[in-house]
């Protein structure tokens, strides 16, 4: 046989091995990508996003664990982006504030709606967790409060609601059209609602119907009696093109609690102070889904390494690039004194849009995720790096402008070797006002998914757990010191002494 026949006789062989071996190799890499679950930033929201988490980790698929989105929405918009394939939400929470209808649907509707955005409910974990309105029982007593209609004859009283309830039609603008009520409400952080209520500093908040923190602080709910708060069967809201492998495994989560077994999980966290991954591990052990099998210690210590350098890794890109960019647009503009006030404008501009609307709005643009926290940091960082440095540029005495043209030096000479030194005890100063700045901000990334010591600041107000809430907020205080000072040392290495000034412009 010749080399040209064999050649033609082996070519098909051939086609068809490499077909098969990269359709292997596909079918390995699919079954290697980790799957990402995301959660909102309840107690709730997290013990039902580690159960779906277990379950997946149990049939050896890894998982990768975004949790704490700031409200619905964000977590909605998380879940189209594709930063994340699935997350716990509820059927009249997509109902009502995702589609924006007026009326409840059915699972097959609710299917059938949310397919053309390439979206899928699952069936829904058994249990319905509605809105209530809670009120303390000392309160209930003495003003004779047992249904929500009650709250009209008591126009004084002080409603302080989750700020996501009074933004939503099925939340307060819908409670007080419906039940004609008199008062004007508040908005404060619903992990931080029931200790106002205890202490009160308000009198009526909004619950969720199967919060843990109602046996933990023994609230009374006021009954609906004009029914106005739909069901909200819990479900896992996927992306229609998940895997159908995963969605056989989160189908054995269906119908598996009720709400009195979901209140009883919930007040395992906040009454007990268990982890999330402890009291999912354990419902998945009696429910018989899941090998109880050991957890992974999470360490303080391990934990605030990896959540530092996270929070270091955002800030630290950010002002980086914000440096050379400020640095750039001031040096380019400051010599035209119409063209800085635009560039210095537009900066500030950028710092009226408060942090987390700004990162809520980047999620279409750039998801979930650091990308998007360093994006925002990186526009707050602007603004004083700019105008430190085009200050500094203007203000140069302009004595010292004619010696140097008289010295026959080049514009570029000029700023090399007279402008720049003297402005640079301001251009620095703006960069330490910008790195401090950017690491106090990215706390706030935590609600996007993106880690840094915000993570633990956000799931210490969802449990209301002031140590939590320390183990973010002294190490964000302390890295912010430290940058404090490193830049003070920085600035006396690089700054002639008699050019140190106490008074740089901010």
């Amino acid at each position: 046989m010749s080399a040209s026949c064999f050649a033609k006789t082996m070519r098909p062989s051939l086609l068809l091995a490499a077909a098969v071996m990269l359709g292997f190799a596909g079918r390995l890499a699919a079954q290697q990508a980790p799957v990402v679950v995301g959660s909102k930033n309840f107690t709730e929201g997290y013990v039902l996003a580690e159960i779906m988490a277990q379950v997946i980790e149990s049939q050896g698929v890894p998982v990768v664990r975004k949790f704490g989105f700031a409200g619905t929405l964000v977590a909605f918009e998380a879940l189209r982006a594709s930063e994340i394939d699935l997350y716990a939400e509820y059927s009249g929470t997509i109902a009502q504030a995702i589609l924006e209808l007026d009326t409840q649907l059915e699972p097959a509707a609710l299917a059938e709606a949310l397919a053309p955005l390439g979206l899928e409910p699952l069936q829904p974990f058994g249990f319905n967790n509605t809105y209530a309105i809670a009120v303390t029982p000392e309160l209930a007593r003495d003003l004779g409060l047992v249904r929500i209609s009650d709250l009209q004859q008591h126009p004084d009283l002080r409603l302080g609601f989750s700020h996501e309830f009074r933004g939503r039609a099925d939340g307060w603008p819908g409670l007080k059209r419906v039940y004609a009520l008199p008062q004007d409400s508040s908005g404060i952080e619903h992990g931080l609602a029931y200790q106002a209520l205890l202490e009160r500093e308000i009198d009526i908040t909004d619950a969720y119907s199967t919060d843990g923190d109602l046996l933990r602080y023994g609230l009374r709910i006021l009954e609906d009696d004009r029914a106005f708060f739909p069901e909200y069967l819990a479900v896992p809201l996927v992306r229609a093109s998940l895997d159908p492998a995963i969605k056989t495994m989160l189908s054995g989560l269906a119908g598996r609690l009720d709400d009195a077994s979901m209140r009883a999980l919930n007040a395992e966290v906040v009454m007990s102070g268990r982890t999330f991954a402890d009291v999912a591990a354990e419902f998945l052990a009696e429910q018989g889904l899941a090998d109880p099998r050991p957890r992974p210690g999470n360490a303080l210590s391990s934990s605030l390494l990896r959540n530092t350098l996270i929070h270091l890794k955002l800030a630290s890109i950010a002002v980086l690039a914000a440096t050379v960019i400020g640095l750039g647009l001031a040096l380019t503009v400051y010599r035209s004194h119409a063209v800085s006030k635009v560039v210095l404008y537009s900066t500030g501009l950028l710092q009226t849009v408060p942090s987390i609307a700004l990162l809520a709005l980047l999620i279409p643009i750039a998801g979930v995720g650091q990308v998007p926290a360093i994006i925002a940091l990186f526009l707050y960082s602007l603004l004083p790096i700019a105008r430190n440095t085009i200050t500094a540029l203007i203000t140069i005495d302009p004595l010292l402008r004619r010696v140097a043209v008289a010295l026959g030096l080049t514009q570029m000479q000029r700023l090399r070797t007279i402008y720049l030194p003297l402005a640079l005890p301001h251009v620095l100063a703006g960069i330490r006002i910008a790195a401090v700045v950017s690491i106090g901000t990215a706390t706030l990334a935590a609600f996007i998914g993106a880690g840094g010591l915000g993570e633990p600041i956000v799931t210490g107000l969802a449990l209301n757990d002031t140590n939590l809430i320390l183990q973010g907020a002294v190490p964000a205080a302390l890295l912010a010191i430290a940058v404090e000072l490193g830049f003070e040392a920085l600035e006396r290495w690089l700054v002639p002494a008699h050019l140190l000034t106490r008074h740089a412009v901010s």
